[in-house]
């Protein structure tokens, strides 16, 4: 019994495994979180003379409050404190972000980008129009011509004018639980 136990927890660490592997960006899209840790992400400096710290080959940020865990980024809400992580690399032009996403209940998590804000909130109270919890969703960010708009399942949920001309794409841990997957990112034009 133990021996058929150990083979079917190693069975299932492997789908879980080889199921994040196999996922393939569209065409002209690269991922930028590669499922297995945050490299090409850093910390985002929090005053002026700070420099971020490099996430290269790591699997966690501030005490895992971020962690790489099957594939996914966790944001662990039961770590305090109100936390950035951004992309080494710096957007410009007309390109587009895609990812999924799974918020909990009362899910208040902030995407940056290029002087942009957008709250993803999640539950009853003041939660993002089609956002189920505690399942999968799509977002997607479509930078062009100097807005943004943010596409939460296919639906339009905001348009933002953009500023500066390139920035990095910055994921903001603030209040309960979010977890992202399948990051990835157009070619700027």
């Amino acid at each position: 019994m133990r021996v058929l136990s150990s083979v079917l927890i190693a069975f299932a660490t492997c789908a879980i495994v080889s199921a994040a592997d196999d996922f393939k960006p569209e065409p002209g899209f690269k991922l930028i979180f590669n499922g297995k840790n945050l490299d090409g992400w850093q910390t985002k400096a929090s005053k002026k003379n700070e420099k971020p710290e490099s996430l290269e080959g790591k699997t966690e940020a501030f005490g895992k409050r971020f962690v790489v865990k099957d594939g996914e980024l966790v944001v662990d809400y039961k770590v305090k404190g109100d936390r950035y992580i951004e992309t080494v690399h710096q957007y410009s032009g007309d390109f587009t972000i895609r990812f999924d996403f799974k918020p909990g209940e009362g899910c208040n998590n902030d995407l940056l980008l290029l002087g942009t804000k957008f709250d993803i909130r999640a539950g009853e109270k003041g939660g993002l129009k089609g956002v189920k919890v505690g399942e999968w969703n799509k977002m997607e960010i479509v930078v062009k011509g100097g807005s943004a708009d943010f596409n939460v399942n296919g639906a339009k949920a905001a348009t933002q004018k953009t500023k500066g001309n390139k920035g990095p794409f910055i994921i903001r841990a603030e209040y309960e639980p979010i977890t992202f997957k399948n990051i990835r990112a157009s070619d700027g034009k």
